[in-house]
Order: C-alpha cells, then structure tokens, then sequence
C-alpha cells in the first residue's frame, strides 16, 4: 500500500481549478489530491459546485466534483446515513463524516476537504486504515466465554446491563476520534487510541464476556492505554455523540481496582 510522505521542505501546492458554468448558487470546496504514482508533490484543487443542482451535504458536493467535474478524484463512501463511518475525513478543520455533515454548516468561503491527518494516504481522501483495523482485530472484539452456551436460547442479561453499552455500542470505527488524538498521532504504532479503547471497554463491561480480567491485562501497557491525556479531542470531534475519553477513564478505574482488591 503506498504511504504519503510529504518531502522535507516541500509545502503542498495549489493544483488546478475548476470554474462553475452558469452557476446560480456557486459554493467553493478546496480539496486535497494526491497520487502515489505520479511522482509530484500533494496539491490541492479547487472546485466550484452550483448548490442549486446539489444536494446539502459535503458528500453530495464531493459526488457531484466526481460525477459532473473531476472523475479521477478518489473517496470513500457507502451507506450515506451516518452508519458505515467510510465517509470520514477532515472537513473545515475538523473530522467527521462527509455524508452527515452540511454544507451550510461550514464556515463562510472556502469549503477545505482534507484526508483524516496523520495516517498514510492511498489516494486522494482515502486514508490507509489496515493499522487501525490491526489494533482493532488485537483486542479480540467478540463474546470470549468459558461456560457453554445455552441450548436453547441466547446468552441474556438484564436491561440494566445492556444499558452500560449504551454509548459504547454505536461506534463505527470512522477513525475520526483516534485521528484527532495528538497521542495516537505521535504513538499510533503502540497506543490504541481511542477509538479502539472505547471499543475494548465495550466488551469489558459486557455482562455476558467471561474473560475480563484477561482483557484488563492486556491493556495494562504503558503505550495501549496510558498514552491517553484526556485533552478530549476524541469527544468533541465524534460525528456519533460519543465520549472516548470517559470509557478510558473507566478502564484505568477498573485496572486500579483490580490491584487493590
């Protein structure tokens, strides 16, 4: 998989620009292009959309740049409702999810569209994400049981129970909260970041997992979780509402109280 690496010295360079024809509401979006095999430094191209004939997301603006101007711009996207998370970039300086986010809800002028920062580029807005999904697959994210299972129904829990993955659950794995992190930009091959903690902390505090304390081990890393200094970007950049920061907070709570017990 090719990885971006900016030359040293070498700023990104202002590429081509695309005038709309007739336009009669023209908004414009400044997105970032790179190719791995063409040999030049990033750029970034300018495009004019009339939103007029335009939907009201930035993913509507970014389809239309691909669909009616500019076919070799590369995106990830897919369920267009704020679920699949393949649609995260960084959009107005922050991250988020092209597809949920307005176009009127950015700021006046120029609409900048960049990669999610600090993670090898594939192509254009398409962030090479096979580390992520690694540490992802490392914290084993499914039921680990010892008992055997029920014959003749699921393994239940109560309503109180499965209200503690309330806020945990909805994650999608959009990597927008791990990407704002200047933790995980810095120790991103050793400290899971937090999207993936607050994944982990999902199946700790499932009732139904049998294997909590192995889980509690494995984390128990000076890199995997203490990297973390709760300045709460990951809260405030979640396109879901979610709260990265507490769930590792609640995994160190748990870690200490397991020493002392």
């Amino acid at each position: 998989m090719a990885e971006f690496t900016l030359p040293k010295n070498s700023k990104i360079q202002t590429g081509k620009h695309f005038p709309a024809k007739d336009a009669k509401k023209s908004r414009t979006f400044k997105v970032y292009r790179w190719t791995p095999d063409d040999g030049q430094n990033p750029r970034t191209d300018t495009y004019e959309v009339d939103l007029a004939a335009c939907g009201p997301m930035v993913l509507d603006a970014l389809l239309k740049i691909k669909n009616e101007i500019d076919p070799t711009l590369s995106l990830r996207r897919s369920c267009r409702e704020g679920i699949c998370g393949s649609c995260a970039m960084n959009i107005d300086g922050t991250n988020t999810l092209a597809c949920t986010k307005a176009i009127s809800d950015c700021g006046g002028g120029t609409v900048n569209i960049y990669p999610l920062p600090h993670m090898p580029v594939v192509k254009d807005l398409v962030p090479d994400l096979t580390h992520f999904y690694a540490q992802f697959a490392s914290i084993k994210p499914w039921l680990r049981t010892q008992s055997p299972a029920p014959a003749d129904k699921e393994r239940l829990q109560s309503p109180e129970d499965r209200k503690k993955l309330d806020g945990l659950y909805e994650c999608i794995l959009c990597a927008c909260c791990s990407t704002s992190c200047p933790s995980y930009w810095w120790n991103g091959d050793r400290y899971l970041g937090p999207a993936i903690l607050l994944q982990a902390y999902r199946w700790i505090v499932d009732s139904r997992d049998e294997d909590t304390g192995a889980r509690l081990d494995d984390l128990e890393d000076p890199f995997k979780l203490y990297r973390c200094h709760t300045i709460m970007n990951c809260a405030r950049t979640c396109p879901k509402g979610l709260n990265p920061a507490k769930a590792i907070a609640e995994i160190k709570k748990l870690i200490v109280q397991r020493r002392s017990a």
